[in-house]
Order: C-alpha cells, then sequence, then structure tokens
C-alpha cells in the first residue's frame, strides 16, 4: 500500500525556526545549569578532600545527584526526538521512529473515546442547540446573514448545473407525469362548475360582440363569400339578393343573441357546454379522444420546446430573486427564518425534537465514518515527514520540555542533599 504524499502544510516553516532558537536558548540554560552543579561537586570534592569537614560533604552529594538527575532528565528529553549522542540506543528516538503508531494510536484513541454515540449525545445534550439556535436566529442581523449566504449557495448551486442537463430532466418529468395524469375528468368538473357558475356568460358576450362588428365591418367579403358559392345557372341578380339577404338574416341573428340574454342560441349553448361538461366526466369515448389529444398535442417539437424552456425562464427568475436584497425571495426567507427562530427560542417541544435530530445525524455520522476519521488521522501523521515531524513538535514544546531537565536538576540535587543528610545521621 503506498503512502500519502507529505502534506506541504506540515512542513518545518520560519516560525517553527523562530521556536526552536528559543528552545536552544532554554537548552543551553538547563546544560549551564549542569555544568553549575558539576563545578560545585568538583570544588566540594576538592574541599571534602582537603581535610574540611561538614559542609563539602552536604553539598557534594547534592551536587552529584543533581548532575544524576539533569543527566537522566537531558537523555529522555532528547530520546524523544533523536538517539542521544548519536547512539542507536533501543527506544530512543520516539517520535520519528514510532511516528506511523503514533498516528494509528491516536486514531484508535479518538475513534474510542470522542467518537462514540454516548459521549456524542452526552455532549450535544449539554449544549441546548435548540434553544441557542432559535436565539441567534431571531435576530434581525444573524437572519439577513444567513439568508444572504442561503441566496450565495443557491446561485451557487444554478450556477453549477448545466441548463440542457436540467431542460431534458424537466422536459421528461413534466411530460411523464402530464401523459400519466387522466386531465378529461378535471376539464369537464372544471367546465361544470362555470357553467354552473354562469361564468362563461361573460365570454359569450364578448363573442357575439366581436361577431357584431366583424359582420358590419366585413358585410361585403359576406356577400360576395353566399354569392361565390350559389350555383352558375342562377342569375346574378339573384345571388346578389339571397347574399343580402343572408348577411342581413346573420347580423340580425348575432344582434339579437347579443342584446338578448335569454335568447335561444344561449340557452343551447349553454345546454352544449353542461353536456360536454358531463361527457368529459363519465363518457368513456369523450375522455379518450381528450386523452389522444393531449399526447399529440406533447409529443409536438414546438411543446416540448416550450416545456424545455421553462427552466430557463424559472432559473433566470430564481437568480434575479436571490440577488436582489428587496427581492419578495429573500424578504420572506428573512421573515420565515426570524419567525422559526422566535418560535423555536421559546417551544420547549420543538427544541427537542430539533436537538433530537441534530444528535441522531451526529450519531450516525460518527458511528457510520468513523473508521475513515481515524483514517484520516493515521494516514495524515503518516504523511509527515519524520524530520520534519519531530523538529516541528520540538520547537513547539521543546521550551517546555528543557524545564525538565532543569527541575530534574534540582530535584535531584534536593533528594541527594536529603539522602546524605538522613545517611548522615543514622550513621553518625
Amino acid at each position: 500500500m503506498s503512502r500519502p504524499a507529505p502534506l506541504a502544510s506540515f512542513a518545518y516553516t520560519a516560525a517553527d525556526e523562530e521556536k526552536r532558537r528559543g528552545v536552544r536558548r532554554m537548552k543551553a540554560t538547563a546544560t549551564g545549569l549542569l555544568l553549575l552543579v558539576a563545578l560545585i561537586f568538583t570544588l566540594a570534592t576538592w574541599a571534602k578532600n582537603e581535610g574540611i569537614d561538614g559542609w563539602p560533604g552536604y553539598v557534594a552529594a547534592a551536587a552529584e545527584a543533581g548532575m544524576v538527575g539533569a543527566l537522566a532528565d537531558w537523555f529522555a528529553v532528547t530520546a524523544l526526538f533523536k538517539h542521544p549522542l548519536g547512539i542507536p540506543i533501543p527506544h530512543t528516538a520516539i517520535i520519528p521512529t514510532k511516528k506511523d503508531q503514533l498516528g494509528e494510536s491516536l486514531g484508535s484513541f479518538v475513534g474510542e473515546n470522542f467518537l462514540s454515540a454516548d459521549v456524542v449525545r452526552a455532549r450535544l445534550s449539554g449544549l441546548a442547540l435548540g434553544g441557542r439556535l432559535g436565539a441567534w436566529l431571531a435576530e434581525p442581523a444573524h437572519a439577513d446573514r444567513v439568508t444572504a449566504e442561503l441566496s450565495t449557495a443557491l446561485r451557487g448551486a444554478l450556477a453549477v448545473l448545466r441548463d440542457s442537463d436540467v431542460q431534458a430532466v424537466v422536459g421528461e418529468a413534466i411530460t411523464r407525469r402530464a401523459e400519466t395524469a387522466e386531465i378529461a375528468p378535471g376539464i369537464g368538473k372544471t367546465l361544470d362548475k362555470i357553467v354552473a357558475d354562469g361564468a362563461h356568460h361573460r365570454a359569450v358576450d364578448l363573442i357575439c360582440a366581436r361577431a357584431h362588428d366583424w359582420l358590419t365591418v366585413h358585410g361585403d367579403s359576406v356577400m360576395d363569400a353566399v354569392q361565390g358559392g350559389a350555383p352558375g345557372w342562377t342569375p346574378r341578380f339573384v345571388d346578389r339578393k339571397v347574399g343580402e339577404r343572408v348577411y342581413r338574416e346573420l347580423v340580425r341573428f348575432v344582434t339579437e343573441m347579443r342584446d338578448a340574454p335569454n335568447h335561444p342560441a344561449r340557452g343551447a349553448i349553454d345546454r352544449f357546454l353542461a353536456d360536454f361538461a358531463s361527457d368529459l366526466q363519465a363518457d368513456t369515448d369523450t375522455r379518450s379522444r381528450v386523452e389522444r389529444m393531449k399526447s399529440d398535442m406533447l409529443s409536438r417539437p414546438e411543446v416540448q420546446d416550450i416545456i424545455a424552456s421553462a427552466w430557463s425562464s424559472v432559473r433566470a427568475m430564481i437568480i434575479s430573486a436571490a440577488e436582489d436584497e428587496r427581492s419578495e425571495l429573500r424578504l420572506r426567507a428573512r421573515a420565515s427564518l426570524m419567525s422559526f427562530g422566535a418560535r423555536l427560542a421559546t417551544d420547549g417541544r420543538m427544541q427537542q425534537k430539533l436537538e433530537g435530530w441534530i444528535e441522531d445525524a451526529a450519531v450516525y455520522v460518527v458511528t457510520t465514518y468513523r473508521e475513515q476519521i481515524t483514517s484520516l488521522i493515521s494516514d495524515t501523521v503518516a504523511s509527515w515527514d519524520a524530520e520534519h515531524t519531530s523538529r516541528k513538535i520540538e520547537a513547539h514544546i521543546g521550551r517546555d520540555l528543557q524545564f525538565i531537565r532543569i527541575n530534574g536538576t534540582v530535584v535531584g540535587a534536593l533528594a541527594g542533599l536529603l539522602i546524605y543528610t538522613v545517611a548522615h545521621a543514622l550513621g553518625g
């Protein structure tokens, strides 16, 4: 299995080098303290060998134990990052040699102690997210911010989508829905209600008025059409008389129909529409004809183009509304967010329901993808360069580690002094 490429973000940087200089200063301090106790030990030992009794023994014992403590802690601190004195002693240079194992252990530790269902639920239940979210959304400034972010996300999503793909999907969906839904009964019910309410009378009035106006303007055309349809053996003056009579009767009929609401022709139209509405709902043959007409209309290229182009209009409308801060879409979204936030901030049942959804979603994520999350940690650590990792970690925590050396020197000296004092007292 190939190892991931090293991550540039974990490379040793100039900032790390600045911290490393501070580490070197602390190293010099700890080493200086070691040399100081070594000098004290040397002087105390010399004084003791010169026959001076009393304090030289105590000082020498303290200095000797201080040197031991300093050297032991120096070895322990150095062994974390490299081999002491370059000697490959077992269990030294722990970070560069055990980096991958440390990453796996860290991933397992996180998975077992942080990515468990009980831990996630306990942590989320204590946050009271429902009330906090509600109070936050109820603030106008926060609602504006969320609305702006949602608008940006919506515009981005619409920009990513390919118009041709969406048009094809929309066209197919509309066509399939229209083909599977029978429209005749619905049209029949609508027409039945229109006739019952008399709503069609205005349409009949308009048609009669327009027909009268047209006949008034195009009387010659009507008479010419009647004369043109007459037999060739009839005299011309007879054809003209017939044409004039037909025209006058048409004008009279349309005028009466226009001016008389109770005209028999209007009643005939009412009965026809009522019968047609009933046939649309109950007559199998009529319903089949309507469905065939619907299928023929849907299959026409012009209709398909209109359906497909509907997406372009909707997309442009949504983008325009999302970009305009005062658009009805954004104003309604903002108002809805604030209303939802105000209700959420005070409604305990809604808070519990929302928090339950959040907890369930978080538990599902951590339990389903726990291995992927922990492997991300171990793989990331494995991708780090060993030398850079060691130097970077030392730059960040090395200064504190040098205090371990200093403390070891001081504690060792005190322990050595105490042991020497107790031993001298018991032996003396």
